[in-house]
């Protein structure tokens, strides 16, 4: 699939970085895929972070972007929130 701008919304800004949600189907493989978020390349500037929740399988991941240079985006290959209950 491709990038939904209905799935991104702005949680939380400081003076210098913004924490994003974005839900969608893709899986994280895809959504870390440089380009993915190039739609939002006004929006998402480097340092900010992107709680990325796939919603077909379903997992979150903690995503930093690492590059915007005004017309691409990239974001971290992301760390995996695990969903465990051991009890």
């Amino acid at each position: 699939m491709a990038y939904s701008a209905a799935g991104l919304s702005l949680d939380s800004m400081s003076s210098n970085k913004r924490t994003f949600s974005y839900t969608t189907t893709d899986a994280i493989g895809t959504v870390n895929n440089a380009g993915y978020f190039n739609d939002a390349v006004n929006m998402i500037r480097v340092g900010d972070v992107i709680l990325v929740h796939d919603s077909n399988t379903p997992t979150h991941h903690w995503c930093v972007c690492v590059s915007n240079n005004g017309t691409a985006v990239d974001i971290s290959d992301g760390q995996v929130i695990a969903q465990t209950d051991g009890d």
